[in-house]
């Protein structure tokens, strides 16, 4: 769907033809959200934007800031957290949006709705004289803006996550823990290719680079860049958490596994000494003079039974003084 509006400090038009939105005085927003092929190259023709640039939306690669003679482009990336199609845990869902900046004209191409440009493009409907007064850096700026924001929800929930994970692994060593970790990990990665060359985009745009930015919209792109360092920051600070937890199921995990083998060491040694004394005297050998004497005595099985019971009263009482048990 392609939607373009011309807008001024005075007034706000809607146009169904992109050729006379470019023409017209003001400065033209043209916005294609969930576009077709078709609808993309229709809006590349018009703005006469590079076919690579808009390659680079439809593939989804990584964010980035380029710079040409009429215009600068910006990849972004809208994240939300969505429950995942092979497991029940959520996963970070990321589309593209393709930001071109022009001296009086913006562009902004998705394959996918993007909250952030709708509830702009509302604000500029709704002549929003803040937006109204400014150029399309201004506006571009706005949308950049609000899904970094985005970034921070999405944060919070995952801090959630980890909080719950830690009390987990504090009470149970089931595979299921693991899992949320691991999960947790694989998300905070993404997010991490996604924030990083994010942060990278959007300072080419607050330093003064691009053409198209004008001074006075400087220090808005540099506040952008000041959250996104905020965001790597949280997204190192939760992926070290997550180690620890990780860790900490790891040790508890181990630690139940030595509790296990203690008992079956305490165990085995009871029967070692046991086994010993049931297999010399099971031997049974008759007519010789050199047969046990005890095999044939009145009392030999009660005097042995009582041995054995004695041995292994023996064995707890050292272990219980070494604190094994």
């Amino acid at each position: 769907m392609i939607d373009a509006v011309v807008y001024s400090a005075g007034s706000v038009r809607t146009y169904d033809d992109l050729d006379d939105a470019k023409a017209a005085d003001g400065t033209t927003w043209v916005s294609a959200t969930e576009a077709s092929p078709d609808e993309l190259d229709r809006v590349a023709s018009v703005f006469d934007v590079h076919p690579l640039t808009v390659e680079d939306v439809r593939h989804n690669v990584r964010p980035k800031t380029e710079e040409f003679t009429e215009y600068s482009f910006t990849l972004v990336k809208d994240a939300e957290l969505r429950r995942g199609e092979s497991s029940f845990d959520e996963e970070i869902d990321d589309e593209p949006l393709g930001v071109y900046i022009g001296e009086d004209w913006l562009v902004t191409l998705s394959t996918a709705t993007v909250p952030a440009v709708d509830r702009v493009w509302g604000n500029v409907v709704r002549e929003d004289q803040r937006l109204l007064q400014r150029g399309a850096d201004f506006t571009a700026y706005r949308v950049i803006d609000l899904l970094v924001d985005e970034y921070f929800d999405i944060l919070d929930d995952v801090e959630t996550q980890i909080e719950t994970i830690e009390e987990e692994v504090l009470e149970s060593t089931e595979i299921r823990t693991l899992e949320r970790i691991n999960s947790v990990r694989r998300d905070l990665l993404a997010f991490r290719k996604m924030a990083w060359p994010t942060r990278e985009a959007v300072n080419l745009l607050a330093r003064g680079d691009p053409p198209f930015v004008r001074q006075e919209t400087e220090k808005y792109y540099r506040d952008v860049s000041d959250h996104l360092v905020q965001v790597v920051d949280l997204v190192e600070t939760y992926r070290d958490l997550t180690n620890g937890a990780r860790d900490i199921y790891l040790n508890s995990l181990s630690q139940s596994t030595n509790e296990v083998m203690k008992t079956l060491t305490v165990v085995a040694t009871i029967f070692i000494p046991l086994t010993f004394v049931v297999g010399v005297y099971g031997m049974n050998f008759a007519d010789s003079p050199f047969n046990m004497p005890e095999l044939s005595w009145r009392f030999g099985y009660p005097a042995v039974m009582l041995g054995m019971g004695l041995l292994t009263a023996i064995v707890l009482v050292h272990f219980r003084r070494q604190e094994y048990l």
